[in-house]
C-alpha cells in the first residue's frame, strides 16, 4: 500500500468503528420522540453539502456538550434543521473522548479565564464526569463560579473546531472527487487507446 493511502485507510476504519447504526439511534432514549425524522433516508445520504454540515455540527456539539449520552442525541437533532448527514454528525462527537476531553477542558478553561479575567474550580467538573453525574447535577453546576469561564471557553473552542472541520471536509471532499474523476479519465483514455501512447504527428 502506498504511503498516501494509509491515512485514508485509518480514517475509514475510524468511521466504521464509530459510525452509529440506524438501530442504535432508534433505541436512543433521547431521540425516540423524533426517531422517525432522524432516520429519514435523505439525512443519511453522503453529499457535498450534507457531509461538511455533519462534520461541523458533530464537532460543535461533541466539544461543547461534554455530557455523556447527550452528545449523539444533540448532534442528531441539530442535523434535522440543517439538513446535515446524521451518521457523520453523530460519529464526530466521538472525537471528544476520555483521551481528548482533558485537553479540551484545559484549553477551554485557559481561554475562558483570559476572556473573563477570572478563574474557578475545575475539580467540580472532573468529579461530575468521573461519577457520571445526572442531568440535574449538571444543571446545578451551571450555577457555580466556574461555569461561565468554562462555558465561554468551550463555546470558542467548539465554534473554532466546527469552522475548521467544515472547510477541511469541503476540501477533502473536492480532493476525493477530483481523484475519482482523474482515475476515470485515465481509465477511459486507456480503454480508448489514447492514454500515454503519445502522438508525434508523423506517419505511423
Amino acid at each position: 500500500m502506498s504511503p498516501h493511502k494509509k491515512p485514508e485507510g485509518r480514517l475509514a476504519r475510524w468511521w466504521h468503528s464509530n459510525m452509529p447504526t440506524r438501530e442504535s439511534l432508534e433505541q436512543n432514549r433521547f431521540l425516540k420522540p423524533v426517531a422517525h425524522r432522524i432516520l429519514a433516508p435523505e439525512l443519511w445520504r453522503f453529499t457535498r453539502r450534507s457531509v461538511p454540515r455533519g462534520v461541523a455540527l458533530g464537532l460543535l456539539v461533541g466539544i461543547f456538550l461534554l455530557i455523556p449520552g447527550l452528545q449523539i442525541a444533540g448532534a442528531a437533532m441539530l442535523a434535522l434543521p440543517f439538513r446535515a448527514n446524521v451518521p457523520i454528525a453523530a460519529a464526530m462527537t466521538f472525537l471528544s473522548n476520555p483521551a481528548t476531553t482533558p485537553l479540551i477542558l484545559a484549553a477551554s478553561y485557559y481561554i475562558g479565564s483570559i476572556m473573563l479575567g477570572r478563574s474557578g474550580d475545575m475539580s467540580q467538573i472532573y468529579a461530575l464526569m468521573e461519577n457520571h453525574a445526572s442531568i440535574r447535577q449538571w444543571m446545578n453546576w451551571l450555577l457555580s463560579e466556574t461555569a461561565p469561564v468554562l462555558l465561554l471557553g468551550l463555546a470558542i473552542v467548539s465554534i473554532g473546531a466546527a469552522v475548521i472541520g467544515y472547510f477541511l471536509s469541503i476540501w477533502l471532499w473536492r480532493e476525493r472527487m477530483g481523484r475519482k474523476w482523474r482515475s476515470r479519465e485515465i481509465h477511459r483514455r486507456q480503454s480508448d487507446g489514447t492514454g500515454d501512447l503519445g502522438y508525434t504527428g508523423g506517419t505511423p
